[in-house]
């Protein structure tokens, strides 16, 4: 029998088989370097795309910060407004109560009793007069009682005085009492003038 020598023969084979696994081998790792590129440039884009996306979210806060500054001194504002439409409107309703005033007094006055001084401060008037007895001044915080413009009349002083104008004048009581005002409304003003 002949004898083949198969060594050369499998030497190239191992060869053929060792340059194909190389060249495997190299493509796995060329692969392997475009699949992390390629993930490494998506990655970018995506973190691009992200960053993009929070400088757009960024630059909507701002408008929106600005808007809601915008809203509050528009609120500020509208309060503002509306703080002094109730001083006019407070102003307003006030505006015949002076009359009101005045004419109760005068109404309420008895004969025999004059006013010397009227002075308000704050809700409360000051009243000072002249009355030819105490009786008058006791008739007079009755009538200022029963008024639908002036509650709680307070005697504060009364004494006796002489008439300055004459020796021998009357002795008339000089006195000093104090009435808050107060806004009627029609039911109460009514039972007020009625007595009830």
């Amino acid at each position: 029998m002949a004898h083949i020598n198969l060594l050369p023969w499998r030497e190239a084979k191992r060869k053929e088989q060792q340059k194909q696994f190389l060249q495997a081998l190299g493509l796995a790792a060329l692969a392997g370097v475009l699949v992390v590129v390629a993930a490494h440039v998506a990655i970018g884009r995506i973190a691009e795309n992200q960053q993009a996306r929070n400088d757009l979210l960024k630059q909507e806060i701002r408008v929106l910060d600005k808007r809601i500054r915008d809203i509050k001194e528009l609120e500020k504002t509208k309060q503002a407004l509306l703080d002094r439409m109730d001083i006019i409107q407070q102003l307003q309703r006030s505006r015949p109560v002076a009359v009101h005033l005045f004419d109760e007094l005068v109404t309420t006055l008895p004969g025999g009793l004059y006013l010397t001084l009227i002075k308000q401060k704050g809700n409360t008037l000051e009243i000072r007069g002249k009355a030819e007895s105490d009786a008058r001044v006791s008739s007079y915080m009755s009538n200022l009682e029963r008024s639908p413009w002036l509650q709680d009349p307070r005697l504060e002083v009364i004494e006796t005085v002489k008439d300055g104008r004459k020796d021998s004048g009357p002795v008339l009581r000089s006195f000093v009492l104090k009435v808050d005002k107060e806004m009627p409304t029609t039911a109460s003003s009514e039972e007020k003038r009625n007595g009830s």
